[in-house]
C-alpha cells in the first residue's frame, strides 16, 4: 500500500486526531466517503456516454 506499513499509518491517524479531535472524525470520514463516492461515479459516466457520442458521429 505505497510503502506505507501498520506503525505509519497509526502515527498518521494519531497526528489526524490530535489535529481535529475525536468529535469531528466521523465529519471527516463521510466526507471523505462522498468523495470517493462522487469520484467513481465521475469516473463510470464517460463509459455510459460513450455509446452516444459515437452515434452522434455517425450522423
Amino acid at each position: 500500500m505505497f510503502g506505507i506499513g501498520m506503525p505509519e499509518l497509526i502515527i498518521i491517524l494519531v497526528i489526524i486526531l490530535i489535529i481535529f479531535g475525536a468529535g469531528k472524525l466521523p465529519e471527516i470520514g463521510a466526507g471523505m466517503g462522498k468523495a470517493i463516492r462522487n469520484f467513481k461515479g465521475a469516473t463510470s459516466e464517460p463509459d455510459k456516454k460513450e455509446p452516444d457520442k459515437l452515434e452522434e458521429n455517425k450522423s
